[in-house]
Order: structure tokens, then sequence, then C-alpha cells
């Protein structure tokens, strides 16, 4: 079974984006991300309806990345602090040396390579630090912009579930897209 240990935080680098540890002043961003209907048509969570809703929100990545049960990195501008989205391993699997990948990116920024670049670099680390064989990503079968992500860096679709999550009184289909370490 594999340890996981996300202490001390990594940090890391890509040609454009520094990946850095989430903190209480990205509150603001946090909430514009969680808070607007159209960013998270596709994420069956509940939308933030104020900053504390974002503020609990960073309390929970925080406590999930103490207990090394998940990462999740803010994605900057290599030249600014500021959050522009947030890419993470979730649900990971110690036992099967699995996890999932996951990420939310503002609109602003949409089509300009941010996420095939964050993810090719939070690939590498599952692989090589965290030691995972496979690393999956759940996504909405209506969310093609990810799936083209995802196709485009390197995964392959496993499997698509009809009505096999209830969220907000119906059920949703989930299509899942995985990677190898080979």
């Amino acid at each position: 079974m594999l340890t996981i240990n996300f202490n001390p935080f990594p940090n890391l680098e890509t040609e454009r984006l520094s990946l850095r540890r989430v903190v209480k002043s990205d509150v603001n961003e946090i909430f514009a991300l969680r808070s607007d209907e159209e960013i998270m048509k596709y994420i069956p969570r509940p939308l933030a309806k104020t900053t504390d809703d974002a503020l609990e929100h960073i309390n929970t990545i925080d406590a999930t990345i103490d207990k090394n049960e998940g990462i999740n990195w803010a994605i900057t501008l290599k030249n600014s602090f500021k959050l522009i989205g947030i890419i993470g391993h979730y649900r990971i699997q110690p036992q099967n040396h699995r996890a999932e990948v996951g990420y939310i990116l503002h609109p602003e920024y949409h089509g300009k390579g941010i996420i095939p670049e964050a993810l090719k670099k939070v690939l590498e680390y599952g692989f090589n630090e965290m030691k995972l064989h496979s690393i999956e990503a759940v996504i909405d079968p209506n969310n093609t912009a990810s799936e083209k992500v995802l196709l485009k860096s390197g995964f392959t679709k496993e499997a698509h579930f009809i009505e096999n999550q209830f969220y907000e009184g119906r059920f949703l289909d989930t299509v899942i897209y995985s990677f190898l370490n080979k």
C-alpha cells in the first residue's frame, strides 16, 4: 500500500504557471469560481452562496492535505499570486495506487492551454512522487471541453455510467477517463 505525504507542501512550476497551496486570502477568487452557475455547471456540488462558503471550502482543502487524503493546488500565472483555478488529486486509493484528478479554471483563461499544462505537471507529481499506477478523471458527458483536455493529455475513456449519480433531485451520467503510468 502507498504511503502518501504532502508535508512539506509541494509547490510545482511549469513554463507559465506556479502551482501553490490555496490560502485563505484566495477566498474571493474561490468564491468567484464556486458561486458561478456556468463555471459549476458540470460539477455536482452546491454553489457557494457567501464568502464563508468559500472559506469553508479552503478549510476542507487544508484538512484533506493535512490528513494526506488529497491535494489541491492554486493555479496562478508565474508573474502573479492571483488564483485563476484549482487542480488536484482527490479520492486517493492507496490500496489501488489510484487517485482522481480534477480541475476548475476561471473562464477568462479558457482556451489558453492552462489546464493541459497544469495537468501534465500534476500527473508527473502523481506518478513520480505519489507513486500512483493510474489516475482517473470523472466528468459529466456533456462537458466536451474537459473531454478534449483529457484526450489531448493522453487519457483513455474507460467507462460511461448511466444515471449513476443522484444530485439535486435528478440522476446524472458520469464518464471516467484514465491515465496509466506505463
